[in-house]
């Protein structure tokens, strides 16, 4: 049986976020201190061997991002932290800035430290204006504590565009331009918010950092999947019993997330699919539950771990009319940049309003798939890359549902 091991939201319930002195009762500030202590390419090797990849979409290894800003030369550099939690259904970032600000500063600091920063921007979801003076109150602490030094830290905050969760249209945006993706390479280590090296990690990132700093790379990597070890924080809604938030290690199984901590699907109906990693995100049947939930493991069966949003649904759901709201959500967010996405995420929907309307048949259900292929490797950014998926996926899994819809 899976227990929660809480790493990131290690003070979440044990001090009040708007007390730094709290923080620092509970060590706060200390693995700051220590990494200060230690020779940057030291601190970077340490992150880098503890594995800790990157708790957003693409699972990159965190030190290793860091190394390459590092040996970027540049008269200034700057670090970002992505708070822009857009995926539906994912509240697990604002649980740590809520309620364990300063743990977001601290991993923040460290890398500053470790690149050669000395700005950093938290770019803050526009859903959540209510924690811009929460992490204000806690950066001001820190500066007067002295704690952050030759380091400032900005809140911007979003204005709601999904697109803007990938870390390149993240970067226009601060410059004040329209939030749409950049072409890559070059990447934004090497080139980033306003052309200079920038590092873009999410919270759940760089809330583990200090912990990492604290107990060392070899602890962090014993935990979880050797792969992809560590935690990770899961937010549950949809058709389950404990609609909640927890956090455990990566070697814990999909059956586990939603049958041990969400206690399974109410009433006396049965489970249908999950999708896991928010809106993008594979549905996932039954005969594929006992996947664990670390980066590869998940990449393996078609599906993604992402921000960790994990929607589950009964039988009792019309799973082709949730594609279909779905597939509607991309075409209104695409930014429309490049045509695969612009087109594809338009197409998609038409096509599968068709079929949820009874209008369709099996040779729209074949171009889906085909579009769906195209868009997943033509697309320029994470968004279009995965639209497809939840169509893809429960055509997939649950063909017979699409086929029931035709006349």
């Amino acid at each position: 049986m899976a227990e929660e091991m809480r790493i990131v939201l290690r003070n979440y319930g044990k001090i009040d976020p708007l007390k730094i002195d709290d923080y620092l009762a509970q060590g706060g500030y200390k693995s700051l201190e220590k990494a200060r202590a230690m020779n940057t390419a030291d601190l970077i090797a340490e992150v880098k061997k503890s594995n800790l990849r990157g708790r957003g979409g693409a699972g990159f290894n965190c030190g290793m991002k860091w190394s390459f800003a590092a040996g970027a030369q540049a008269d200034q550099k700057y670090v970002i932290c992505n708070a822009d939690e857009g995926e539906p259904g994912t509240y697990k970032d604002r649980l740590i800035m809520e309620n364990d600000p300063h743990t977001l500063i601290e991993g923040m600091a460290i890398c500053a430290y470790a690149i050669g920063a000395t700005q950093g921007y938290i770019y803050l979801r526009g859903e959540y204006p209510f924690l811009v003076s929460t992490l204000n109150t806690a950066i001001n602490q820190a500066k007067e504590k002295g704690l952050v030094k030759d380091f400032d830290i900005e809140v911007r905050s979003g204005a709601g565009a999904y697109v803007c969760g990938e870390e390149t249209a993240l970067i226009e945006s601060i410059e004040g331009k329209r939030g749409e993706p950049r072409f890559k390479p070059p990447y934004p280590p090497s080139e980033g918010l306003w052309s200079k090296p920038t590092i873009v990690n999410n919270v759940e990132t760089f809330a583990n950092i200090p912990v990492i700093i604290e107990k060392g790379a070899d602890w962090y990597a014993s935990i979880g999947n050797p792969a992809y070890p560590g935690t990770k924080v899961f937010t549950l809604t949809g058709d389950i019993n404990n609609r909640t938030f927890f956090e455990v290690p990566t070697n814990t199984t999909i059956r586990e997330i939603v049958f041990q901590f969400g206690g399974g699907v109410p009433g006396d109906k049965k489970f249908k699919a999950v999708q896991i990693g928010g809106t993008s995100g594979a549905f996932i049947p039954d005969a594929l539950l006992d996947t664990p939930v670390a980066f590869d493991s998940m990449s393996a069966i078609g599906a993604t771990l992402g921000s960790g949003a994990t929607f589950v649904i009964d039988e009792s759901r019309d799973i082709v009319d949730v594609a279909t709201r779905i597939a509607g959500f991309f075409e209104h967010e695409s930014c429309g940049k490049c045509a695969p996405c612009r087109e594809g995420t338009a197409r998609t929907a038409e096509l599968m309003e068709k079929i949820n309307e009874g209008r369709g048949s099996n040779k729209d259900v074949a171009l889906l798939e085909k579009l769906g292929t195209v868009m997943s490797y033509s697309c320029l950014c994470g968004l279009g890359q995965a639209a497809p998926a939840p169509v893809l996926t429960t055509i997939k899994h649950f063909k017979a549902d699409y086929e029931a819809k035709f006349v």
